[in-house]
């Protein structure tokens, strides 16, 4: 397994395997797919504060983990939100485990103190990938989403990532 920054030339595969949790789940809340570009423009615009990674397994491209902004407002930018989207034929084979610790320790060494994963709840994979890693939950809204004929809640797990109550640092950008 290889884990690596993104790639502009990974943005099909990225939009291929977001569109399957867009069309397929509940996991991801959008309606309609996104393109290739619209994600490509995202990562752009936030490539210079918030990692993106991409996995490989056997070369081919396996999923995405990704930070972006939780909140809008400048005190908040001390914790980014980070998702993760693993192709299903690599399922249960170590990627998400292996990808989202990648993440985490680029968000610590750019000097984030923490990171919020929210989950569609009923997942109890997804609730023990980010509890295996440290996160702790920490919200539950009910019925925070309508998605495929039904309600679905959402729950926000956080994990802690840096330096306790001393104060904040630059954020560095991210490596890579």
């Amino acid at each position: 397994m290889l884990i690596r920054p993104i790639r502009e030339s990974d943005f099909e595969p990225v939009a291929a395997l977001t569109n399957i949790y867009i069309r397929d789940t509940a996991i991801h809340f959008a309606y309609d797919p996104v393109t290739a570009a619209e994600l490509r423009e995202l990562w752009t615009r936030q490539r210079d504060t918030y990692p993106w990674l991409a996995a490989e397994v056997d070369g081919a491209f396996a999923g995405y983990a990704k930070a972006g902004p939780w909140r809008e407002r400048a005190a908040y930018k001390w914790t980014p939100e980070v998702g993760i989207y693993i192709e299903p034929r690599v399922h249960r084979r170590g990627v998400g485990k292996a990808l989202y610790a990648r993440l985490l320790e680029c968000l610590r060494a750019q000097g984030y103190r923490s990171a919020i994963g929210g989950i569609t709840l009923p997942n109890a994979p997804s609730v023990a990938l980010h509890e295996a890693l440290g996160f702790v939950k920490i919200s539950h809204v009910a019925r925070a989403g309508w998605k495929l004929n039904r309600w679905w809640d959402v729950g926000f797990w956080q994990v802690m990532l840096g330096a306790g109550d001393a104060p904040p640092r630059p954020i560095v950008p991210p490596p890579g």
